[in-house]
């Protein structure tokens, strides 16, 4: 099922990134642009083994695997040539600790070079170990201090709503644990009564959130007013069946359950 819009593009059949004119932008003064790429999800493990850098957080990384590459392959409209487009579809990474995979999935995409990502987490690298907007082209906020992604896209989707901007779609990536900081809760307690339709949460569930909530996190979320769905994290056409499911008139949160992080051995940080 998709959702239409007043100009009659369903939201989960919108042309989706890899559709998109992919011009090559050529190399920039920030990670550097790719050209055309048929790279596919297959190919995501190489990438990722590129980056040899110190990370702290492989299995955070992980963890948003499949769901990033869901997301960029079938549903956001934005493209290398097109990040800076009016009406692109914005992702805003508020898990911003362990990004090898964020890279890894732009660097598939085309919007930093395989080149890049053999730098990562180096001194004058690019791609550090929390994304930087500035620097990581595709990138639509510097994150890592968690809490503060939703209440950003809250932002967002108000400001595309002022400026009268019905088609671009707002994604926030979250890990569970960043529910236990306040600054969610009022987003989230916000944007349902908002009414804020081009508000989509992404929130990776990986056992990591010290207070969890009374009926699972979807519950905490339909509360509020918004569309909730829960899945299997690793399951791409599960994933793409909650991505595009209709919500109108309210915002979407998709529930991603992966295995914990304890399964690993590491601390509880998102």
């Amino acid at each position: 099922m998709t959702q239409t819009t007043a100009n009659s593009h369903p939201v989960g059949a919108r042309p989706e990134a890899g559709a998109e004119a992919e011009a090559e932008v050529g190399a920039g003064s920030r990670a550097g642009t790719a050209g055309p790429t048929a790279t596919g999800f297959g190919d995501l493990d190489r990438l990722m083994s590129l980056m040899t850098g110190d990370e702290k957080h492989g299995p955070a990384a992980t963890s948003t695997l499949d769901a990033l590459w869901v997301l960029y392959d079938r549903v956001l409209r934005v493209s290398p040539a097109t990040a800076d487009a009016p009406e692109r579809d914005r992702f805003l990474l508020s898990k911003g600790h362990g990004p090898m995979a964020y890279y890894a999935v732009l660097a598939a995409k085309g919007f930093v070079s395989e080149e890049s990502l053999s730098g990562f987490g180096s001194y004058d690298s690019p791609l550090g170990h929390h994304p930087d907007r500035v620097l990581v082209p595709g990138a639509e906020i510097g994150s890592g201090s968690l809490g503060h992604g939703l209440p950003l896209g809250v932002g967002t989707a108000l400001g595309l709503r002022a400026q009268g901007r019905t088609e671009p779609r707002v994604w926030v990536l979250i890990g569970d644990a960043e529910l236990d900081e306040g600054s969610n809760h009022e987003a989230i307690a916000y944007a349902g009564p908002a009414g804020l339709e081009a508000l989509h949460t992404l929130v990776i569930d990986n056992g990591s959130a010290t207070h969890g909530w009374p009926g699972g996190i979807a519950s905490r979320f339909a509360s509020a007013g918004w569309s909730a769905v829960t899945v299997d994290g690793r399951d791409h056409e599960a994933l793409y069946a909650a991505y595009t499911l209709p919500h109108p008139g309210r915002p979407h949160a998709v529930i991603a359950r992966v295995e914990s992080k304890a399964d690993h051995g590491e601390p509880k940080i998102a």
